[in-house]
């Protein structure tokens, strides 16, 4: 029986990476630079919104029962005694058969309780027509939106646009959010060369170390590129065990059951190992561990499989140091209707690349083509991964779990 778990499911994995991920610090940024940070700190509103009643419109502020009977055939007529743009307070009381101009956003005067629109108003020497009658729901009541005190922002939140806008509407011009992770990626192999290079027979360009810093990138995490390491164990140890300040290490090849897969042999001698192999498909030979209280997870070498993995396991640990409150990749799932028959990989649970089609109001899942993990161009034209638990068929037609790699499908 080996030391530790092997050949465990994807859920018992991801709780394993969780499990050992520590809670990232906080540090306060400026608002300008918030965007995509993952709040840190329960945030309140430093005043209400709006500060006073104010106009939702242009027009005229009045007293309703002045205009209950206004029609365009018989129009309430009204004296304009002042006008109130936003930020400028009108300073006296608007009395019967009174009105003030009034601007969006402008406080509404004592007095007044209705807003007409200035679209059924005729203005002339002073005075106002009101073609219908005044609407208490033209006034947008003190503290609508924001009441001082209240939180309306909690941890664990990403912060996109619209949330950005929240923090400033509360009045904070700084804020406490989680420090990135910084996120080692590491290639090995001495058949891997950098882009822009000369391929000998054999050799390959350093994909995985790209495509996986951009997921770190886009996962809210700072990647930080390490020298490409070849199949030597004194390079490998000699590059990791440098004072790098890491919070992860993501490592590309060099885990599966090879002479070569040296990330495995210097966790398995001189480290500790979580989790070596996990019932999937692409993505088995994964690794996870840590050492000199580094945590490592081990991808596999080849390009599809260093994409899910990190997708699904990856995003575990980067989630979890972030403290972010939305499911994981691997939990956030939608239903497609099967465009053909799907089929597990034996007993594995099988992930396959598929594009979504709109067919009669539907998503149709249908396949890239090409399922060998070697083929990164499907990543490319996939819109999400279709899950097959170990050992089952969807037939075409029937409902297919999916997991979506692009916002507009989740």
């Amino acid at each position: 029986m080996s030391p530790y778990p092997s050949q465990i499911s994807v859920d018992e994995a991801i709780e394993l990476v969780c499990s050992k991920t520590p809670m990232g610090p906080p540090e306060r940024v400026p608002i300008d630079l918030a965007l995509g940070r993952t709040l840190a700190k329960r945030l309140a509103s430093r005043a209400d919104h709006p500060t006073v009643d104010n106009s939702a419109m242009d027009g005229f502020a009045c007293r309703m029962v002045d205009t209950a009977e206004a029609s365009e055939d018989d129009p309430a007529i009204l004296a304009v005694v002042g006008e109130v743009p936003a930020g400028r307070p009108y300073q006296r009381s608007v009395g019967l058969g009174e009105a003030v101009r009034i601007y969006t956003g402008g406080a509404v005067p004592c007095g007044a309780d209705a807003i007409v629109p200035v679209e059924v108003t005729r203005e002339r020497a002073g005075r106002v027509e009101v073609l219908e009658p005044a609407r208490r729901n033209h006034i947008r009541p003190k503290a609508q939106d924001l009441k001082a005190g209240r939180s309306y922002l909690e941890p664990g939140t990403r912060l996109d646009s619209a949330s950005i806008g929240l923090v400033a509407a509360m009045g904070h011009a700084t804020l406490s959010v989680v420090r990135k992770p910084r996120v080692g990626i590491l290639a090995t192999g001495s058949e891997v060369v950098a882009p822009g290079g000369t391929l000998k027979p054999g050799q390959v360009f350093n994909a995985n170390a790209y495509s996986v810093a951009a997921l770190v990138h886009a996962a809210g995490g700072e990647p930080v590129h390490l020298p490409l390491v070849p199949d030597d164990a004194g390079a490998l140890e000699g590059v990791i065990g440098e004072n790098l300040g890491l919070d992860l290490l993501l490592t590309s090849g060099g885990v599966s059951m090879g002479r070569y897969d040296l990330v495995r042999d210097l966790l398995l001698d001189g480290g500790e190992v979580f989790f070596w192999k996990v019932a999937m498909r692409p993505g088995g030979p994964v690794m996870f561990g840590r050492w000199r209280g580094l945590p490592i997870l081990g991808l596999p070498g080849n390009p599809v499989s260093s994409v899910v993995v990190f997708l699904l396991l990856g995003r575990a640990f980067l989630d979890t140091f972030l403290g972010r409150s939305d499911p994981l990749p691997y939990h956030r799932r939608v239903k497609a209707q099967a465009g053909q028959t799907f089929r597990a990989s034996g007993a594995k649970e099988t992930f396959q690349r598929v594009r979504i089609l709109r067919h009669a109001g539907s998503a149709v899942a249908i396949t890239t083509g090409n399922q060998s993990s070697g083929v990164l161009r499907s990543m490319v034209e996939a819109d999400a991964l279709a899950i097959l638990p170990g050992g089952t068929e969807v037939a075409e037609g029937d409902d297919l779990e999916v997991i979506p790699l692009h916002p507009h499908l989740g």
